[in-house]
């Protein structure tokens, strides 16, 4: 008999391209994904991973494989609902993905509570870009995701996705003390022309947000530095080099050297929580967003 456990490890690398990013989503070390793979090989007598490069692929066999093993995942979910639906407290596993900031400015006091309320719940975190974690909802792979969109650029919902505001996060222009900025109640967008940025890089959603934003006042954003921290941001702006646009869910006491002030327009990142609609039952579920709704509330009021 197929262990369930060997299947989910395959599954992982299926959906995530490699053994250590399967790794990073199912809480494991690389070595032991390795070799619950290596077990599910010897237990099915088929090669399911080849050598490509630095990295591994899929054989054919393992896709098949991999196929079967998300059928069989989706129903022991609805099994595991069902029971824990009838017992009417979360419990089991729950695992959580999030985006960076949300994890720091958010989800350690989220986690704080369940675990304190529902010592039967076992919830796991993993830091994924917004970009990533939906699809792996709607797949299974993870069971509750908190994600972000811009004002001017909403994030489609992928089929078999559920999803419920948790709360509207205000973002601010930080410059160094010295600008010729600093001394400003408040910014338009035409303001920022010309101006030095630091924000994250190519590819991500605020990234995207800002490009689009400037480029609104006809003018291409000179974009020197490009971290993905926002508290590497902060630093950057203290020490002269440039000026950032910077949410404020996360953000943290701002450095000696940094100010903050308000852009009008006020650029507004939407947060989300999003689940499988047949996960919706769940009463783990319910109560993470319950708890995700009311921490949020408390850090914008």
């Amino acid at each position: 008999m197929l262990d369930l456990s060997r299947l989910r490890a395959l599954h992982a690398v299926s959906v995530h391209g490699s053994v250590g990013a399967a790794a990073v989503a199912l809480g494991y070390t690389p070595s032991a994904v390795s070799q619950q793979v290596a077990k599910l090989e010897r237990e099915t007598r088929t090669r399911l991973l080849e050598r490509q490069g630095r990295g591994v692929v899929l054989t054919d066999a393992a896709q098949q494989l991999a196929a079967t093993a998300e059928q069989l995942l989706a129903l022991v979910e609805q099994a595991e609902t069902t029971l824990e639906e009838r017992r009417g407290q979360p419990t089991g596993r729950l695992l959580v993905a999030a985006f960076a900031s949300a994890s720091r400015g958010l989800l350690p006091s989220v986690l704080a509570e369940l675990a304190a309320r529902h010592t039967s719940l076992d919830t796991r975190l993993t830091e994924l870009d917004p970009h990533i974690s939906p699809g792996l909802v709607a797949q299974g792979v993870v069971d509750l995701a908190v994600t972000h969109d811009w004002d001017i650029s909403p994030r489609p919902v992928p089929d078999g996705v559920e999803q419920a505001v948790i709360g509207d996060d205000p973002s601010e222009v930080i410059v160094p003390a010295g600008h010729p900025l600093a001394a400003r109640a408040t910014l338009q967008r035409t303001d920022l022309v010309g101006q030095r940025w630091i924000c994250q890089p190519t590819g991500s959603v605020c990234h995207d947000w800002l490009v689009r934003t400037l480029r609104t006042t006809g003018h291409e954003p000179d974009l020197a530095y490009q971290v993905a921290e926002y508290a590497t941001q902060l630093e950057l702006v203290a020490a002269g080099l440039g000026i950032a646009l910077v949410p404020r869910l996360g953000r943290g006491p701002l450095p000696a050297g940094a100010v903050a002030i308000p852009l009008e327009p006020t650029p507004i990142r939407r947060l989300y929580a999003l689940w499988r609609p047949g996960a919706a039952r769940r009463p783990a579920i319910t109560e993470a967003v319950r708890v995700l709704r009311e921490h949020y509330g408390r850090l914008a009021g």
